[in-house]
């Protein structure tokens, strides 16, 4: 085809050159957090916008891997390493790697009216663990909606591409807000409740059994490693990757989870004082999709009495928790009945290795 064809059928197909990827982060290039190890019952963010969610014995390390198809432009994947493995499967047990999509970025879809666009996952995968695997869309809202579709990796080891069509769903719409809606989930180790019925190829209200019947467990042994990159998710059919630069990669991560962090003695703000309380404004490089949560480690506040640097308690955010869209907050510390008036400027620093996370997941 040539390129006027080319261009001519995405238009017609209404089809963007750009921003086509209702995925983030799809070729891991963004590792704020740093590699992190599972934890039964909950779901781990580790590669930006990437959770891995199981309640399983087994468990794994959960890393930025350096490891990618040839030839693809690829530089990074995510890498989920089995390091305790579980082969004995209870109906319950779960484990899956999700990246969760907020309604107002699924408008394009039309979903719920009889314009409801098909819509593509593509991606590359290699794992130890040959055998059958689902990808599962789970559609949450008042009535939940559920498709999956199946793949199976062939050879051990090796860089497989894949491409799966979902249908568009004329039934229910996404609803158009900052919540979680879409959760596009790859099955690693499912349990007969969720697979011991009959794959549901179309979408339909979510019978938990149909969700990912046919699964491999990938945790069936210590020897097995999953690698994933290049996941991109559009209308219609599948197209090459849009790679992104990093900084515009970066920039929408952190709508979601925002580091400031050193590796050294380092000034990151100044504050003031407020009756006894250390006070620290902080910009956000972009909009966070509401208030966030905020873990603090050895930071420290300097001030001018006498040239004193003092460690402080773990910080509180000061701001609703209804708001959305943060651009700005304030961050208190505890009282610190030395610090008064005459301590404005202040200066927040961190010790060697601290940081200040603020999360705004889905």
């Amino acid at each position: 085809m040539s390129k006027a064809a080319e261009l001519a059928a995405l238009i017609g197909g209404q089809k963007s050159l750009s921003n086509k990827n209702l995925i983030i982060n799809g070729a891991a290039t963004i590792h704020q957090r740093g590699n992190q190890t599972s934890s039964s019952g909950s779901g781990v963010y580790f590669v930006d916008r990437w959770n891995l969610y199981h309640n399983t014995a087994a468990a794994a390390n959960l890393q930025q891997s350096t490891v990618v198809p040839s030839g693809q432009g690829f530089s990074n994947s995510i890498l989920i390493d089995c390091t305790t493995a579980d082969t004995s499967v209870a109906s319950s047990d779960t484990a899956v790697l999700r990246q969760i999509i907020e309604g107002q970025n699924l408008q394009r879809l039309a979903y719920g009216t009889s314009d409801a666009k098909s819509i593509t996952l593509s991606f590359w995968v290699r794992s130890t663990k040959t055998g059958t695997y689902i990808c599962n869309i789970y559609h949450a809202d008042a009535t939940a909606r559920s498709q999956s579709q199946q793949y199976t990796i062939s050879e051990a080891d090796t860089w497989e591409y894949k491409t799966l069509t979902f249908s568009g769903d004329t039934s229910i719409a996404a609803d158009n807000d900052n919540a979680a809606t879409f959760y596009v989930q790859w099955g690693l180790m499912i349990g007969s409740d969720l697979s011991s019925g009959t794959l549901n190829t179309s979408w339909e209200n979510t019978v938990d059994a149909n969700r990912f019947v046919g699964q491999v467990n990938f945790f069936d042994s210590t020897s097995n490693n999953f690698y994933l990159t290049g996941v991109q998710l559009e209308i219609g059919p599948a197209t090459a990757f849009e790679h992104e630069d990093f900084a515009t990669t970066l920039r929408k991560c952190q709508r979601y989870y925002y580091r400031i962090a050193s590796d050294q003695y380092a000034y990151f703000a100044n504050g003031k004082v407020l009756s006894n309380i250390p006070i620290m404004p902080i910009t956000f490089p972009t909009a966070m999709r509401l208030t966030p949560s905020m873990t603090a480690s050895n930071t420290k506040v300097w001030y001018n009495n006498a040239g004193s640097v003092v460690a402080v308690s773990t910080p509180t955010v000061h701001y609703s928790s209804s708001e959305s869209n943060i651009t700005t907050l304030d961050v208190r510390f505890a009282d610190n009945s030395t610090v008064n008036g005459n301590a404005d400027p202040m200066a927040f620093c961190f010790d060697p290795a601290g940081y200040i996370d603020f999360s705004a997941e889905l």
